[in-house]
């Protein structure tokens, strides 16, 4: 395999003049979106520019305490965006959502380094940082749409959840039709990504492997490794972000304590 072609900063320059395309759109149609287009291309440039360089120093130190601290940081920054996308305050879930993220991600690493990949030293942040940053990011959506789905069904099913409340059912009993229908619509997306991927999809982690130099079929079975990492982590998050929810968003006589921002 040939080694990997870098870019120069000139032609990557040159190529981002083709952002022209949706800036005459959001013209041509008046879409109201110039300014959130521009902080969006703006903020994404920046960060990346910014962690490109962090994360020099970072592999260059491969410190294990300086990568657990990181790891900490990227699941607190993921819990409050997901809280902050599903438009529900921090208070009440704050713990819930950390929880589930700290407790999806942390095991699903340890298992990775020591069985899979076993690089060395096992913290290596080369390895560490980018499969966390793939979970913790695959997992957001996921997170996101759960949370939206399970209030909006206390919104929008109130009759039907407050019935089972006056018959007796204790508020996690009550709560159960919107947690499963929550949890399969979130599951909803990546399951179809799973089944469309390698027929409709050559997904990114594969893609930039093969891009590097990478051998395809090498590329291919940590592709394998990661999806289904994706998924594990996603099923345990969402299922113990949900669940601790409902001890933390409504009180023992079943009043739900959080709603929606409109």
């Amino acid at each position: 395999m040939d080694s990997i072609v870098d870019i120069t900063l000139w032609h990557l320059t040159l190529f981002s003049t083709i952002l022209m395309i949706p800036f005459a759109i959001n013209h041509y149609y008046r879409l109201a979106l110039g300014k959130e287009i521009t902080i969006a291309i703006g903020r994404m440039s920046l960060q990346l520019m910014a962690i490109g360089l962090y994360l020099e120093y970072l592999f260059y130190l491969n410190s294990l305490l300086i990568n657990l601290v990181w790891i900490g940081l990227m699941i607190l920054i993921g819990t409050l965006s997901i809280i902050n996308k599903a438009k529900l305050p921090y208070r009440n879930l704050f713990a819930p959502v950390f929880t589930g993220l700290f407790i999806g991600l942390l095991p699903l690493l340890v298992l990775i380094c020591l069985t899979l990949i076993q690089p060395t030293p096992l913290y290596n942040a080369q390895y560490l940082i980018p499969l966390a940053g793939m979970l913790l990011g695959n997992s957001l959506s996921g997170n996101i749409v759960a949370l939206q789905n399970l209030f909006s069904a206390y919104e929008d099913r109130k009759s039907e959840y407050e019935g089972a409340i006056s018959l007796g059912a204790s508020p996690v009993y009550a709560s159960m039709p919107f947690f499963r229908e929550a949890i399969q619509k979130s599951f909803a997306p990546i399951l179809a990504s799973m089944v469309t991927t390698g027929l409709v999809t050559l997904p990114g982690m594969m893609t930039g492997q093969i891009l590097g130099g990478v051998a395809p079929f090498v590329a291919i079975k940590y592709q394998l490794m990661i999806m289904i990492a994706i998924f594990v982590m996603m099923s345990i998050s969402v299922t113990l972000s949900l669940r601790l929810t409902l001890n933390k968003a409504i009180n023992p006589q079943g009043r739900v304590l959080v709603s929606k921002a409109k």
